[in-house]
């Protein structure tokens, strides 16, 4: 985690620049919330989107820290040969521009909290501008997972929510779950995995979910929030509770719901919700049989053609 980069660099009184990409237009190598942190002894942390145009930020970063002048300010990168000012050095046409917040040692109780806050899933917001950095814990708009920035002249603020994590809740702690659980934390979601049995040996050998739990299948809707933020991956050791799972979550409003299972388990299960009164539309909405068809057979391949149709539904829809 950057912020636990930063963090052991200014406890021992190093110095760092974070930079943080703001605004977007056109084609742009980095995407709003990309960050990097470059700290006085060199090291770095972190992408902003790579290339040169990342190189001569980070230089110019270095620049700032050398000449020790703690301010706040904002860069501007143009894509473009034909650029009058704030070339990047890149040719995709587009441009973006990061923040610049400095932090020192009389920052650590903000980025200490900070970690805290993401570590915890409680939902908050960081606030950069150009005084400073500040975290806003109120409770109204913490529930959206938007960006705002603003900017006149040489004042700016920017605001990004924290501890708001994108979740994947896995039902059925199966071979599949662990090579799942690991590609997904490494695509930074929350993953959470659920199974009805005790002493389950992948179940104990998942070192990768954010937590585990032994549960009654027929009582797991009110695990999963509703929300833009909450993804349902159905994969129990039989089409029963499958069937019993999926019910439950084909009446709430949630980002993704996939089901593992053959064509002809997944026609069964439908036609006996359909049967039981659930809409046909709301039905074939489901994701199953689940994942991208990449031809997996192995549990990392079917977890990597899950991940990349979970990927997918983040990223396009």
């Amino acid at each position: 985690m950057i912020w636990r980069f930063i963090s052991s660099k200014i406890e021992q009184n190093i110095d760092v620049y974070l930079i943080t990409v703001a605004e977007t237009l056109g084609s742009s190598p980095g995407k709003v919330g990309f960050k990097m942190a470059v700290a006085a002894d060199g090291s770095l942390q972190g992408s902003i989107g790579g290339g040169i145009m990342e190189y001569q930020l980070v230089e110019l970063a270095r620049k700032e820290l050398k000449s020790k002048s703690g301010v706040n300010f904002l860069k501007r990168q143009v894509h473009s040969h034909n650029a009058e000012e704030d070339r990047s050095g890149m040719i995709c046409s587009g441009e973006q521009t990061q923040i610049f917040n400095y932090l020192s040692k009389a920052n650590v109780d903000d980025v200490k909290n900070i970690i805290e806050l993401i570590e915890n899933n409680k939902p908050s917001k960081i606030i950069l501008t150009d005084s400073g950095i500040d975290i806003y814990t109120g409770k109204s708009h913490l529930n959206t997972i938007d960006i705002e920035f603003q900017k006149s002249d040489n004042a700016f603020r920017y605001s990004e929510p924290i501890g708001i994590k994108e979740t994947v809740y896995i039902f059925g702690a199966g071979h599949i779950s662990v090579p799942l659980s690991q590609i997904l934390a490494i695509l930074d979601f929350r993953v959470e995995v659920y199974d009805n049995r005790k002493e389950l040996s992948t179940f104990i050998q998942n070192t990768y979910a954010h937590k585990k739990e032994v549960v009654d299948y027929k009582h797991v809707s009110e695990l999963v929030p509703e929300g833009k933020n909450s993804y349902v991956v159905i994969m129990t050791f039989g089409h029963k509770f499958d069937e019993i799972v999926l019910k439950q979550f084909l009446k709430k409003d949630i980002k993704y719901l996939g089901m593992i299972g053959s064509k002809s388990k997944v026609k069964t299960i439908f036609e006996n919700l359909i049967s039981e009164g659930f809409s046909k539309d709301k039905v074939e909405k489901v994701c199953s049989p689940i994942g991208l068809p990449i031809g997996g057979q192995t549990p990392a391949e079917i977890a990597v053609s899950i991940a990349a149709q979970i990927v997918d539904w983040r990223n396009k829809r």
